[in-house]
């Protein structure tokens, strides 16, 4: 009889420590399937061109209203910005336990590196979102292996310890190093991928969420453009450049109110209001109407006209 198949789901990022654990992993023979969990704050581009460009299939799940959860109220709290990298973590490392239970996976398995983050990815911490998770045993760290605790599939034969990594630290020069063992040549350079980190849109969020508690997509998507200003409960976005000021005029809802100034080149401004009126404020509107003229160099100091539109 044929020995079976051996399947591991592989958390992808696309970055170079994701295509190293991916390629540790098939030069053993086995079958690995990769998966992205998108959301709100983090894209699956680079995952997806990252994918392409080394051949690979990969699929893309949407957890975002599972992450918006965790982020108003995280177990763990928060890093420097409003990132619940733990809970999150976990989240991630849940839905793909179960992913791996109904598609008869032998383990999961992700690009971490032991220590390369120091807030999230110590010995510690890494086995309490493991634990968390629930894949206590079934979680293989290809890059780190050998630094860290055995885990099932290596004590079932499943997969051959001593062809896996050892690394840890932030340097990545053994990485580099297998990247050219492998003829790795696409792929993207190490950067933060999840706006939660990013402390200006950390700001925007928790203003946001002291204003509104349930928060649509669309409200989210607004965070991501523009100059942002409050007048009351109501939100004003200046658009900063024309793909902005298209970007606003999508995303507009029905309540908001879209301001542009007449026969004068300028911005494109949404308002929205998050009280108990869904109309924009009478207050709301003059300031708007302030900030629209101020970010408008060639209308500064002119009398001008403007165009209003309630959506």
């Amino acid at each position: 009889m044929a020995k079976k198949k051996v399947k591991a789901l592989f958390l992808f990022s696309g970055g170079l420590d994701s295509l190293l654990g991916v390629k540790i992993l098939e030069k053993q023979g086995i079958k690995v399937d990769l998966i992205f969990f998108k959301s709100y704050f983090f894209s699956p581009d680079q995952a997806r061109q990252s994918a392409r460009d080394n051949k690979l299939k990969l699929k893309v799940i949407d957890i975002s209203e599972e992450q918006l959860a965790i982020v108003k109220s995280p177990r763990h709290g928060y890093g420097k910005a409003i990132n619940p990298c733990l809970d999150c973590h976990a989240l991630m490392l849940q839905q793909a336990r179960q992913i791996m239970s109904e598609g008869g996976y032998n383990f999961v398995a992700t690009g971490e590196v032991l220590g390369q983050r120091p807030m999230s990815q110590s010995k510690e911490r890494l086995k309490l979102v493991e634990k968390e998770s629930g894949l206590q045993g079934f979680l293989v760290r290809p890059l780190s292996a050998k630094v860290m605790q055995i885990t099932i599939p290596e004590k079932q034969g499943l997969i051959d310890r001593q062809k896996l990594e050892g690394i840890s630290g932030r340097s990545r020069k053994q990485q580099l190093v297998l990247a050219r063992k492998f003829k790795l040549v696409n792929y993207p350079t190490p950067a933060g991928g999840c706006l939660l980190t990013d402390l200006e849109f950390a700001r925007r969020l928790k203003g946001l969420l002291s204003k509104k508690k349930k928060i649509s997509p669309s409200d989210i998507e607004l965070l991501k453009l523009g100059r942002h200003y409050w007048e009351g409960k109501n939100k004003i976005v200046v658009g900063r450049e024309e793909a902005e000021n298209k970007k606003l005029v999508k995303l507009a809802e029905v309540g908001d109110t879209l301001l542009t100034i007449k026969k004068v080149a300028g911005p494109t401004t949404l308002i929205r209001s998050y009280g108990t009126s869904k109309s924009a404020s009478a207050q709301a509107i003059k300031k708007a109407r302030q900030l629209t003229q101020q970010h408008a160099p060639r209308a500064r100091g002119k009398e001008i006209d403007f165009r209003e539109k309630k959506i």
